[in-house]
């Protein structure tokens, strides 16, 4: 008797043990449902829109500051900037800050492995991925705008292709400065990078513009990138997304890696990629003169 005494109080105690552990777990999940659906709300609501950009081969998150500091005084604006910067070993740093009610922020994603090549290419697309999924959560922004100089613009190739999946979140406008998209090779070789990226095309957001920059100082090269090897971005963005524009910059300060720092570039910056516009008699391309040439 005794014997199912016992049995009959540790099935009890069972019962009591599973109901309470189902009442936690349906407690729990009620929190954290509510939880994404405030961020949801949140994220929804949200006005900002960053800018967040990402340097080439062998540049630090420092690659960019003459360009915020030249972009700022050209609108009149306090853009904020934040450095991000992704180890090897995971650990993301952040340097600076965004300032409260800026809605255009600055954001540059540099890495630790910053080394040429398209190994390494994919890696930091995977680190680029890493952190970008840090400033989302953060920041709940809604919508961003990408800028990628030389290398750069391949890590966002290769980002967008592979790893950006999102749901809330819209990439409305891409501009790379000088990505050599099928690196030195002439067009008739391309390179392994190359085709897989025209492979995978079909996996880029499809409501994004983009606007793609070469330099030229002698129109075949920028000193490093060949013309022709920023052109072929044609083949990756062209008839995918909702638009594709390639300029060509020439002049002063069209070498590779003063691209950045160049007036045309910022401009074409400050007129196309931020929600900020110039007045109306200033908007447009800059299609006129010897610096600049348009082609779709």
């Amino acid at each position: 008797m005794k014997r199912m005494d016992n049995t009959r109080r540790r099935r009890w105690w069972v019962l009591i043990c599973l109901f309470l552990a189902i009442g936690i777990c349906a407690a729990l999940a009620g929190r954290w449902t509510n939880r994404n659906v405030d961020q949801m709300e949140t994220r929804q609501r949200s006005p900002m829109s960053p800018v967040i950009m990402i340097p080439g081969s062998s540049a630090s998150v420092n690659r960019f500051d003459t360009l915020v500091k030249k972009l700022n005084a050209l609108d009149h604006q306090d853009h904020s900037l934040l450095k991000v910067k992704v180890y090897n070993s995971g650990r993301i740093v952040y340097t600076g800050k965004i300032r409260p009610r800026d809605r255009e922020p600055f954001i540059v994603v540099g890495f630790e492995n910053n080394h040429d090549g398209y190994s390494n290419i994919k890696l930091q697309a995977k680190m680029f991925s890493r952190a970008f999924n840090q400033l989302k959560s953060r920041y709940a922004f809604n919508n961003f705008k990408g800028i990628g100089h030389s290398n750069g613009g391949l890590i966002y190739t290769y980002y967008l292709e592979h790893y950006f999946n999102e749901r809330q979140i819209k990439i409305t406008r891409l501009l790379t400065i000088a990505s050599p998209f099928n690196f030195a090779e002439p067009i008739n070789r391309k390179t392994e990078m190359l085709r897989d990226f025209e492979k995978n095309r079909d996996k880029l957001p499809k409501n994004m513009i983009v606007y793609s920059i070469a330099g030229s100082e002698n129109y075949v090269e920028d000193g490093l990138v060949p013309v022709s090897s920023v052109e072929a971005g044609k083949y990756i963005y062209q008839g995918v997304v909702k638009s594709y524009t390639q300029v060509t910059v020439t002049g002063k300060l069209a070498q590779h890696s003063a691209l950045p720092q160049n007036k045309q570039v910022i401009l074409l910056i400050q007129r196309h990629v931020l929600k900020h516009r110039q007045p109306q008699q200033n908007r447009g391309m800059p299609t006129t003169g010897n610096n600049n040439k348009l082609s779709r």
